[in-house]
């Protein structure tokens, strides 16, 4: 079980801190874990909007399968830097170095580069301190304009309301698509990447759009992407005929049925082939017949 464990600097921004929150308790509610803990300096941390906070302090480092979340604080008018205490950007280095993920959220991409996470590393946050990060780390390889950029086991994200984004997406990597499709819908969010981040979920790209009809098609698809689903199946689903939803799945989405069911197959291999998997065994894992099939998707995905 996967927990989530929030570094709660001073003043930082409640929906930095809520919103992914927000995501990873829906996701225990469906059963799928993230038990939430809160750490910080002190015991109470007022936040920028003047709500205190009680977190647990002199915290023993999480488990290496958790993740750390440092969620944004108040910047201001001054010269940006990270929130966090020399004792606890010790800590979530520890954490890393012993193998464990930490993610940020907007200012907290200060707190992980003050802590020498971000060296070498592609990082963001948000727009309006995007330059200041570059200038203050020049080692730091900032991506400008991005939702969020995931680098190995360090994921950074930009601005407030994209701590929810990176956390759907640390949803749809664990436990795939479908999940964090629900979690978005529950939650009263569009489901989407930013289109230039390489590490863009295919289910969050695709599910920027209000057609009910194309949506209950991917629920289905989203659980089923291993498996061969008729069209038929998948018309009967969206409470439509076959014609109809072909047309508006490619109005909606851009893609038909078959290639947006390919597209999440070739996504989930890619990630396991990252995780040592052979191409023959993922691709089979994902229900193509082998990895020939695999590899021209992936090809004609690359280059198109």
């Amino acid at each position: 079980m996967t927990g989530v464990v929030f570094v709660v600097p001073p003043r930082v921004h409640l929906l930095d801190l809520a919103g992914p929150a927000q995501v990873f308790s829906t996701a225990a509610d469906l059963g799928l874990g993230y038990p939430l803990s809160y750490v910080g300096d002190r015991e109470t941390i007022t936040s920028h909007q003047g709500v205190p906070l009680t977190v647990r302090t002199g915290a023993p480092l999480p488990d290496r399968s958790d993740v750390v979340v440092v969620p944004g604080h108040r910047i201001g008018d001054r010269e940006p830097r990270g929130g966090l205490s020399a004792d606890l950007l010790e800590w979530v280095r520890a954490h890393h170095d012993a193998g464990g993920r930490v993610m940020s959220v907007c200012a907290g991409a200060f707190s992980l580069a003050e802590a020498g996470l971000l060296d070498g590393r592609r990082a963001t946050t948000h727009h309006d301190i995007q330059n200041a990060l570059a200038r203050r780390f020049p080692a730091v390889r900032v991506v400008p304009d991005v939702l969020y950029v995931a680098d190995d086991r360090i994921v950074t994200s930009a601005g407030i309301a994209s701590g929810i984004d990176l956390a759907l997406h640390l949803v749809a990597v664990e436990h795939g698509p479908a999940p964090a499709a629900r979690i978005a819908r529950s939650m009263v969010v569009p489901a989407r990447r930013n289109g230039s981040d390489p590490q863009a979920s295919t289910m969050l790209r695709h599910r920027d759009h209000l057609v009910d009809a194309v949506h209950r098609a991917q629920d289905v698809l989203d659980a089923r992407f291993t498996e061969t689903v008729p069209l038929a199946v998948l018309a009967r689903s969206a409470r439509v005929s076959e014609r109809t939803l072909t047309r508006r799945f490619r109005a909606a989405t851009g893609r038909t049925p078959l290639q947006y069911q390919q597209a999440l197959r070739i996504e989930r291999a890619e990630a396991l082939i990252g995780q040592g998997w052979t191409a023959e065994a993922a691709a089979r894992d994902v229900g193509f017949g082998d990895a020939r099939m695999l590899r021209r998707l992936r090809a004609g995905s690359h280059t198109g």
